[in-house]
């Protein structure tokens, strides 16, 4: 297949980075060629260096296509996957392992530069701004993977010995990131942003443009998401982290304060950060076979009206639309042979012309994505965190009483803070977003009905409508799950340690992906080790932190 749309170099500052990084990875077949240069890095300033590593944050068109809509969409239940079509997945975690360990070796060159800066406040600054970005980024490798290589990795660019390195243990990781995390939040000074080297460097901060502020909140709601995700197997470590970010009132990512809307998050936003994500078009439109599932229909309507007058939740407006005869359908989310199939155009480009909108394809009598969701490369953000869940996240520390003393009124309160963040910040998005060949917004297209909003969510999930302690998580995560519909890995997370989010069928047995053929072949010996310390090299084998 043509990945002709596949992004090349969509922030500025980067592309001979690439180049470079693309030459200096950890864990690939040609290493006894490529890292016999140490001076590979010495061309690259340290801002620009920084700036391939956030521009690696955006996930490729291989990595949506083949793990996000194959995979992560079916097995959280997000979508339905309607047929099989691309069982080379490995296209995808090909494309993960080698983003990770591409950009590694430039993100060490950076740590041993700052090692040589003269201590300051400003480079402190510097040095947590690198760790949370390499943070979240191990993060997500390692909850795909497991155990992965990591603290030799990124150094066979500086010596021979660490060209094969060996696999840490998940445990081990997540022990050594949340440290790093801490002390990002300890060492970041948010006045600290007037002196050399640091004005320089956060001009190549296509994230937070040097606001300091926002990457020490991010730092603390990484450290909150992912003490929780451990939290079965390291309750103590866990509940003193969340006990102090919360008890010391750290500075973290809110969607709501009181009755005032923040929507604080964490994104990539394609034009604020200089490219245009045209690799997500490309992902549906080749891939073609996601639409909305019966599952997460249940979860937006009252019932099954094609008409859509059960729906309560504004966001399935955003999230899916009509068929090709303007009814709202879901297709089984687990069909019948006797099940009609899925077809159509609704994710062709075409639509994007005055006039073709609606020209879904007369085999197109499925609800699909939202075309605005899947076409929009300039102002449909990549979310990495919001502040709806953070909110979610305290909802059930403080249910389940993790760290805290169990407060279900303060539960609930954030429980409602996340219900209300998630609607208004996705409402937001929606409005915001805007087709980029005819420039047609949303709000011209769609219109999302008036009596849909905050409160028409709760009427169907205000926690005064369970009537058990099980019911209320389940409500918290349901409502976790949905603000997560852009950010399938987060789902799949959630839905692989709770076992409660929304689910028809057998409850997920579905635990990580197999290590890329790449680092089965050319890092055997050590491969073979993590295998054998895991307990298998399937998608049946849990994760360290999987209950």
């Amino acid at each position: 297949m043509n990945n002709t749309n596949i992004m090349k170099s969509p922030l500025p500052h980067i592309s001979f980075v690439l180049i470079l990084t693309l030459f200096f990875g950890s864990c690939t077949k040609d290493f006894d060629k490529i890292n016999t240069n140490p001076y590979g890095f010495t061309t690259a300033s340290d801002g620009s260096l920084f700036n391939g590593a956030i521009e690696s944050l955006v996930p490729s068109g291989n990595e949506q296509m083949y793990i996000n809509n194959e995979i992560l969409y079916k097995q959280t239940q997000l979508a339905a996957l309607t047929k099989e079509a691309w069982g080379n997945f490995t296209i995808g975690t090909e494309d993960m392992w080698s983003n990770y360990y591409h950009t590694l070796p430039a993100i060490r060159e950076l740590e041993n530069r700052f090692k040589l800066l003269p201590d300051s406040a400003e480079a402190n600054n510097m040095r947590a701004m690198l760790k949370i970005v390499l943070a979240y980024k191990t993060f997500k490798i390692t909850d795909i993977f497991g155990d992965m290589p990591f603290i030799n990795a990124g150094y066979g660019y500086q010596d021979l010995e660490y060209l094969r390195p060996t696999f840490d243990s998940q445990e081990s990781i997540y022990t050594f990131l949340l440290d790093e995390l801490k002390w990002c939040d300890e060492n970041i000074d948010v006045t600290a942003v007037t002196e050399e080297p640091f004005p320089t460097f956060s001009g190549f901060d296509a994230l937070f443009g040097g606001d300091m502020l926002k990457w020490q909140k991010f730092a603390n709601s990484l450290r909150l998401r992912y003490a929780l995700r451990m939290s079965e197997k390291e309750p103590a470590l866990a509940g003193e982290i969340i006990k102090g970010i919360v008890e010391n009132a750290r500075p973290i990512f809110l969607g709501y304060h009181f009755t005032e809307y923040l929507g604080e998050s964490a994104c990539l936003w394609p034009l604020q950060m200089g490219f245009k994500n045209t690799s997500l078009n490309w992902s549906f439109r080749e891939h073609k076979n996601l639409r909305m599932g019966s599952n997460i229909w249940h979860q937006l309507s009252y019932n099954d009206s094609i008409d859509g007058s059960g729906i309560f939740d504004p966001r399935a407006y955003i999230f899916f639309e009509t068929n090709n005869v303007n009814k709202w359908v879901a297709y089984p989310q687990i069909p019948e042979a006797s099940t009609t199939p899925s077809g159509g155009i609704p994710y062709d480009s075409h639509r994007d012309q005055t006039g073709a909108f609606d020209i879904k394809g007369e085999t197109c009598i499925y609800s699909p994505f939202n075309y605005f969701i899947v076409r929009d490369e300039d102002f449909m953000p990549i979310p990495l965190i919001t502040g709806a869940e953070i909110h979610f996240i305290l909802a059930e520390v403080y249910f389940r009483g993790i760290g805290l003393p169990q407060d279900p009124d303060q539960g609930e309160n954030e429980y409602m803070n996340g219900l209300n963040a998630s609607v208004d910040w996705w409402m937001e998005v929606a409005d915001k977003s805007k087709l980029p060949s005819s420039g047609m917004t949303f709000p011209e297209l769609i219109q999302i009905p008036s009596n849909l909003g905050q409160f028409s969510v709760q009427n169907a999930f205000g926690l005064w409508n369970a009537t058990t302690d099980e019911e209320k998580l389940a409500f918290i995560y349901t409502q976790r799950w949905l603000d997560a519909f852009r950010q399938p890995g987060e789902a799949y997370a959630l839905a692989r340690r709770t076992g409660m989010t929304p689910r028809e069928g057998e409850l997920i047995h579905h635990y990580r992906l197999p290590y890329p053929p790449s680092e089965v072949e050319y890092n055997t010996a050590n491969w073979t080790d993590a295998v054998a310390n895991q307990g298998g090299d399937t998608p049946e084998t849990k994760l360290w932190w999987i209950p």
